[in-house]
């Protein structure tokens, strides 16, 4: 049977898939090796010592010294828990409109029984704290009990301010709890739990941690767990302290994913090894490469604040009357290449680029290079010397650059 392209239906294309969306990332051969190992009595000295090691390790990549749940869930299972063990039936939380994923989180809440303000956005800017502060001065009862934001919204490639927002909710003097959600930044941008002041802190197994989905994280603050002594909200499955006690001798109140664990305590060690500075110099550098790209190719990223530009993904609009999903059909059958779609409100307006995880500079090329051969496929107007600007950028950058240069 062939296909309109000619392919054979059952025919296998050579080489690697490149597989550059923003998430569920490439996980690389370190962390498969480790995961293939055999499953281990979870309630044996043997699981102890992973246990500690991982719920020890990953605290370090919050940059805390709290405690932090993790579960067999997605990402949206942690979105839940966040909720349920902080707030009560009936309560007022305050979230901003950055994109398809914070609209998706308050969708969660409002079933949960929450009364939910969500300040408009145009998916093209992140939360504004001026905005933030605001509705906190203006709530003088105090009626809005937490406030929920997405530092890396991965529908748009731009990333919140989240010192900034905390210094705005600082400045009022008012109570509301801070939660916010990492599934796309952490392990890629920079992000401290504890300094910048947050609550707690969601994130996900599947991008900057390198790992298949599965797993989910909830970093939490004194002022969070003591929230939930007082928390109305029914849970089950989610509850902190059902997890907290057995946490602490290194095992889980129920089986856990004990080979995704296995691959945790990898992805913890590689980042580690590596230094977090310079995950995140290097998650910096690929994305400035690919805006590189995007402007010399003549065509717009979505994030309109520069200070906001996303170091994990790259959100790229296609011209007015060019459809994006058409491009990436073009690159899927042409180049075996998955880029991101778009979502929500901007669904078919713009492809994006994942550049999170196990990735580096001949990755991004070789990415580059797929985009910019599909552009001209798909006929989409474009200018050429997209890659070679990113090439540019990334041989000026280099590590060690500097030194080669004055060395010649």
């Amino acid at each position: 049977m062939k296909l309109a392209n000619g392919l054979a239906l059952n025919s296998h294309p050579s080489g690697r898939h490149f597989l550059q969306i923003p998430g569920p990332t490439n996980v690389p051969d370190r962390i498969l090796r480790a995961m293939d190992y055999p499953t281990i009595d979870h309630r044996g000295p043997e699981f102890q010592a992973l246990g500690k090691s991982v719920l020890g390790g990953i605290r370090k990549i919050f940059q805390t010294a709290g405690p932090v749940v993790i579960y067999p869930a997605s990402g949206t299972g942690a979105w839940e828990a966040a909720l349920v063990n902080t707030l009560s039936p009936g309560d007022a939380v305050l979230m901003c409109e950055t994109g398809q994923f914070a609209a998706l989180w308050k969708k969660l809440a409002e079933r949960l029984g929450l009364v939910v303000e969500f300040i408009a956005g145009d998916w093209r800017h992140g939360a504004d704290p001026t905005a933030i502060e605001e509705r906190l001065n203006a709530d003088r009862d105090h009626r809005f009990k937490a406030v929920c934001v997405v530092h890396n919204e991965t529908s748009t490639g731009v990333t919140s301010r989240i010192p900034e927002v905390r210094r705005a909710i600082d400045r009022t003097g008012h109570p509301a709890l801070l939660l916010v959600d990492t599934i796309s930044s952490l392990g890629s941008i920079d992000y401290r739990h504890d300094e910048w002041g947050v609550d707690v802190t969601v994130a996900g197994s599947q991008k900057g941690l390198m790992l298949p989905p599965g797993l989910s994280f909830n970093a939490i603050s004194e002022k969070a767990l003591a929230a939930s002594k007082t928390s109305r909200m029914p849970r089950s499955y989610w509850d902190w302290s059902e997890m907290l006690g057995p946490n602490a001798n290194g095992f889980f109140p129920y089986t856990p994913a004990t080979n995704l664990l296995y691959g945790l305590h990898e992805s913890i060690a590689m980042l580690l090894e590596e230094g977090l500075p310079n995950v995140f110099a290097r998650h910096e550098r690929h994305a400035e490469a690919t805006r590189s790209a995007t402007r010399a190719w003549g065509l717009e990223v979505l994030c309109q604040n520069p200070a906001e530009y996303s170091a994990a993904l790259t959100a790229i609009v296609t011209p007015e009357g060019h459809s994006a999903d058409a491009l990436r059909k073009v690159a899927l059958s042409n180049f075996n290449m998955s880029l991101g779609q778009g979502l929500g409100k901007v669904a078919g307006k713009v492809f994006r680029i994942g550049h999170l995880g196990d990735f580096n500079d001949l990755t991004l090329v070789g990415t580059l290079g797929g985009v910019e051969m599909s552009l001209a496929l798909a006929g989409i107007p474009h200018r050429k010397g997209g890659v070679q600007a990113a090439i540019e950028h990334l041989t000026r950058t280099a590590p060690g650059a500097s030194a080669l240069a004055q060395a010649a």
